[in-house]
């Protein structure tokens, strides 16, 4: 586990020397739990995004989408139960005066059972080597059974707290395994309290006419309002979808593990109207279509799986969530809700205004159910991160840092190179980079040795380095040098838009889906 967190921390190291990610108003000492993102963090979030709304929109006749406002009239927030229900269970330690979230400090304590377990299989596994049967170990080894039952005991006691909203209970469970403060040691603990997670501010000119409004804790909501004037305008006929990507708010009081946990993030959400009756069918076909789309990044199918909710929202009547494996564990990266009619009968009931939709081929009016996927952009951002550096020990004393990102996403499609700063080779080399500028996101690079300037374009996670020498300009061929294989090849000026084109483009992933 020790040596997992080194590996993170490396990685959020990495990530702010190469401009990928910073820690917002650094100058000012930081603000916790808000980061920006640099020249290549731009780069690589937007091709993200561009692949998810590409994926949605393009290979979906029936799913457009749109940009709601951030700011939302307050009933809005009233009707959806964000106002009442809208909460974390927080305690406060009376020793370090540092307050937590008491089903984060459980699901931790959950996290070590599994950690224990996870030491005895790999430590026999180690032992027995290739004689291993891990599935038999982890039935009959007595300690694994006992740390099992433990585990099993205390998940158990949690999701009927939870489920229950039982406040009291979910105390008892700090104190009865002795929970302590990571910062003070010691298990001098408050009572468990709701905390409302919206920020709020207000609009309007005075004082006294100034309007309370939130910023929105999620971006769902502005679909859900707007669906009737897209239903309408668009001609859209049920089973649609509207998808969205923006910014998000929620005043965490936990927000950790660098930017998977945030204060201000983004979502890329898309919401699918159906007949009622027909929603599990529906939930059931975006669970395997999102998987898919994860899938086709080629990160490693093993490094996803389901989660099914035990506990379910106040609207949904199904919900699982596509986990990844990060350095700290299978986190969430993409949620699947079937959120009922109720978000839709809600927004009828506090507006007073019709928002049903008229079937043609039933010859009726209802309230459609909603299908929901939902992806945090940042924890998209941090996934693909995590699974593609790698610290590469290329012997005789030579080592590299590489990110190996699928080469439709990767923040730079390529470097053009000039072997040295002479002899008109810049000259050649910044030609050739303005003509692959228009269909390339492309830099230019003439410092240090070639070898060094391949090593900072590996550590960015440039798929391919062209460099132009002196053959160059006797036949018009460079040397195409690929990330991953370090392979180098001469290839024709003329055939690079080709080349490149082939292994870069967007609709390499996007076939995949189809």
């Amino acid at each position: 586990m020790a040596k997992q967190e080194d590996v993170f921390k490396t990685i959020v190291a990495h990530a702010k020397e190469y401009g990928f990610v910073f820690q917002s108003s650094e100058i000012y000492d930081g603000l916790s739990a808000v980061y920006d993102y640099g020249q290549n963090g731009v780069e690589l979030k937007n091709n993200i995004k561009r692949y998810w709304w590409e994926a949605m929109t393009m290979l979906n006749d029936n799913i457009v989408g749109i940009d709601s406002a951030i700011f939302m009239h307050p009933t809005i927030w009233k009707a959806s139960g964000h106002v009442d229900a809208f909460n974390d269970p927080l305690i406060d330690n009376k020793d370090s005066k540092k307050r937590y979230r008491a089903d984060v400090l459980i699901e931790d304590e959950i996290a070590k059972f599994d950690e224990k377990i996870n030491k005895e299989v790999a430590k026999a596994a180690k032992r027995f080597g290739e004689t291993f049967d891990e599935e038999m170990f982890r039935q009959t080894n007595p300690r694994v059974l006992e740390h099992t039952r433990k585990r099993d005991e205390l998940h158990q006691r949690y999701s009927d707290a939870m489920n229950a909203n039982d406040l009291s209970e979910l105390k008892q469970i700090i104190l009865d395994y002795e929970i302590v403060d990571p910062i003070s040691g010691t298990r001098n603990w408050t009572d468990v309290r709701q905390f409302n997670l919206m920020f709020k501010t207000e609009m309007g000119s005075t004082a006294d006419g100034a309007m309370e409004v939130y910023l929105r804790p999620e971006t769902a909501q502005g679909i859900f309002v707007n669906y009737l004037n897209v239903q309408k305008t668009g001609r859209m006929r049920i089973p649609f979808g509207i998808a969205q990507i923006g910014k998000a708010f929620r005043n965490e009081i936990v927000a950790r593990q660098f930017i998977f946990r945030m204060r201000e993030f983004e979502q890329m959400e898309m919401q699918f109207f159906v007949r009622p009756g027909e929603e599990l069918k529906w939930f059931d076909h975006w669970r395997q279509v999102r998987l898919r789309w994860h899938k086709a990044l080629g990160l490693g199918d093993e490094k996803y799986r389901y989660h099914d909710h035990e506990k379910l929202a106040h609207y949904a009547n199904a919900a699982t969530d596509i986990e990844f494996q990060m350095p700290f564990g299978f986190k969430e990266v993409e949620g699947i809700h079937s959120r009922t009619n109720f978000d839709l009968s809600q927004h009828e009931k506090y507006s007073g205004k019709n928002i049903k939709y008229f079937d043609p081929e039933l010859n009726e009016s209802y309230v459609p159910y909603v299908i929901e996927t939902s992806i945090g952009v940042d924890r998209m951002f941090l996934s693909v991160l995590c699974s593609c550096y790698e610290a590469q020990d290329l012997g005789n004393g030579d080592s590299r840092v590489v990110l190996h990102f699928p080469a439709p996403i990767a923040p730079v499609k390529c470097a053009v190179l000039p072997l040295v700063k002479k002899d008109g080779l810049p000259e050649k080399a910044r030609e050739i980079q303005h003509r692959l500028r228009f269909d390339f996101t492309c830099q230019y690079d003439e410092k240090d040795s070639i070898g060094k300037r391949y090593r900072r374009q590996d550590a960015i996670g440039t798929p391919f380095c062209i460099t132009v020498d002196h053959q160059t300009l006797e036949d018009g061929t460079v040397t195409l040098r690929e990330r991953d294989s370090m392979d180098q090849r001469r290839v024709a000026i003329d055939n690079l838009e080709k080349i490149l084109g082939e292994q870069v483009s967007l609709n390499s992933l996007l076939k995949k889906l189809v």
